[in-house]
């Protein structure tokens, strides 16, 4: 892993977003998803639930599965593997102990791995509400696609549909309702 760590700052809030890990350019700007993929993460919160990327940030807390970048693979950034996962895991199930989050929004593969305890296809579980233990706490769980402009698969079929579902349901849900002022 390189760098320094990488995470929104302290926000109490019944919505958690968790990501796998920063990119090569969070980094330098300090904040998770400031690149291409966060900008279509955000196009898509703004789209379904009505905000922008600056009032999302403020009121929903970002984490990741690995705190610093793992550096570049042969396409696209590294996964990181078990022991830095393991790693940071002791940050997250603090984030998670304390926040006691209601929705947990699990984005890319890594992400919903972690958060749904077993590696499902995106087909099985982006556009579902699962419940969920994780870490100690029960909650829901809506998994999204990484908005990563290397994968295409929330730009296909069935993609576009499944995460036109997740967004509904995220929308829908009265932790995102009372987070927004919509409940």
């Amino acid at each position: 892993m390189k760098g320094h760590a990488v995470h929104g700052p302290a926000i109490a809030s019944k919505v958690v977003l968790i990501g796998q890990a920063p990119g090569v350019h969070e980094e330098s700007l300090g904040r998770p998803f400031a690149w291409t993929a966060g900008k279509t993460l955000f196009r898509w919160f703004h789209e379904t639930l009505g905000v922008d990327e600056q009032s999302f940030r403020d009121a929903v807390y970002m984490t990741a599965v690995a705190r610093c970048f793992p550096g570049k693979a042969k396409s696209g950034d590294r996964r990181p593997d078990a022991d830095e996962i393991a790693r940071c895991g002791t940050f997250l199930s603090r984030e998670v102990t304390l926040l006691r989050p209601e929705l947990i929004l699990p984005v890319g593969t890594l992400a919903i791995e972690q958060v749904l305890g077993e590696k499902r296809l995106l087909t099985e579980v982006v556009g579902t509400v699962h419940r969920v233990r994780f870490h100690g706490v029960e909650c829901d769980a809506v998994p999204l696609p990484h908005p990563s402009g290397a994968s295409t698969w929330h730009r296909v079929e069935p993609g576009v549909t499944l995460l036109r579902e997740a967004l509904g349901r995220i929308a829908k849900h009265p932790a995102v309702r009372e987070t927004f002022g919509r409940g």
